[in-house]
Formats: structure tokens, C-alpha cells, sequence
């Protein structure tokens, strides 16, 4: 019986899923999931991606959590429309809660729609949300060992942001052990190094992101 449960859940989420897709193709909305552990810097990345990328395209933003809001509230000050998403203690976001809250945006105006997902390396993978792209976000303090530990996040994503990539040397981080797990899992998986102090190498998400646009909408 729970068994059935699980996969009756699982396609509801898809068919849900599907529905979200079509609705931001028709709109030219690229939708990113967002995905990482607490403190893995996945606002960071966000704010960062639309500090560089304003001048060019129109943002909007979910902040899931599990309580508060914080993030959203930095995404605000920024002047992008922020919805706050709070899951009152489960795991992950379900395609459903995306598609309750998407009346709240005006997707015409919206190039870019970002879903920071639950702070989970776990949940998240496993429910599509609408997205054209999964982006995985791992620091280099929680260690070269996660691809091993938690492959579905890897296998599933279409980009590894790696961030603090300045402290590398700091805690001993394996780049080349990161790279050789991902590929195993993930050969299409992009790989990218982000420092944090003075965001070098996000240029390269950067170019990740416009090409994506260019590839879906144009």
C-alpha cells in the first residue's frame, strides 16, 4: 500500500510537472530549481546571478523554506517580486506549490523565474517542479565525499556550482574526486567553480544561463 501511495504521489507531481512546463514555455519563462544543503550559499548564488543579469533580463523568485523570511526578503530589497514558500517542516517543494503561486507573478514580464528549493540534499531531486534547469549547489566546506554520499542530487542536475571555492586548500577539497563522481553519475553535468569572496568564475554560470535562453526561447 505505501508503495502505491509513493507512486501515485510521484505522478500526480509529473503530471503537475508537464502542466508547469508548458504554461512557462508559452510564456518564455526559464524556470531554475535551485537545489543544495543550509548554508551551502544557494541565496548567495541567486542574488548573485541577478545582480549580473538585471541589466538583460526580468527576474522573479520563490524562496522555499521550511520557516521565515529571511531570503525573501533580501530578494525583495533587491527589487525583484519574491513570493516566500514555507513548508512548515517538509523536505522538499512539490509541483503543486509552484503552481499555486505562480498567479502571484506576471510571467509575460518574467524572463527569469528562480526556485530556491529546501535546504536538502536528498528531497528536492526526486520532484520535478516545472524547471527547464536543476542547479546543484555544494561548498567546499561540507566536504569532496557528497556526490558519493548523495548521488540523486548529482545524476539529476544540469549544473554543479561549486562555491567558496577559495577555501579549496583550506579543507583539503578534491576537486578532481568531485569531477570523477559527477561524470559517473552525470556525463552531461556542467561543472563550475565559484569563488565567494570576490565571485570569480560566475561568469561562467553566467554564459550557462544566457546560452539556455538562447537555446529554449530564441
Amino acid at each position: 500500500m505505501e508503495v502505491k501511495v509513493v507512486r501515485q504521489i510521484l505522478e500526480w507531481n509529473e503530471n503537475c510537472h508537464n502542466e508547469l512546463v508548458k504554461e512557462f514555455d508559452d510564456n518564455k519563462t526559464l524556470v531554475l530549481n535551485i537545489m543544495g544543503s543550509p548554508g551551502a550559499g544557494k541565496t548567495t548564488f541567486i542574488k548573485m546571478l541577478i545582480e549580473k543579469l538585471k541589466h538583460k533580463y526580468s527576474f522573479a523568485v520563490i524562496e522555499g523554506d521550511v520557516a521565515g523570511t529571511i531570503d525573501a526578503e533580501d530578494i525583495a530589497n533587491m527589487g525583484v517580486p519574491v513570493v516566500q514558500l514555507n513548508t512548515d517542516g517538509a523536505c522538499h517543494i512539490e509541483a503543486m506549490s509552484i503552481k499555486n503561486i505562480i498567479p502571484e507573478f506576471d510571467l509575460n514580464k518574467t524572463d527569469i523565474l528562480i526556485v530556491e528549493n529546501i535546504g536538502n540534499l536528498v528531497c528536492p531531486a526526486e520532484f520535478d517542479i516545472g524547471e527547464h534547469l536543476k542547479i546543484a549547489i555544494l561548498s567546499i566546506p561540507e566536504g569532496d565525499d557528497k556526490v558519493e554520499k548523495y548521488p540523486l542530487l548529482f545524476s539529476r542536475s544540469d549544473a554543479l556550482v561549486l562555491t567558496k571555492h577559495d577555501f579549496k586548500d583550506v579543507f583539503g577539497f578534491d576537486d578532481e574526486r568531485v569531477v570523477r563522481e559527477c561524470k559517473k553519475l552525470n556525463e552531461d553535468l556542467e561543472i563550475y567553480k565559484v569563488n565567494s569572496r570576490e565571485g570569480s568564475g560566475f561568469e561562467n554560470v553566467v554564459s550557462f544561463i544566457e546560452n539556455n535562453i538562447e537555446k529554449k526561447f530564441n
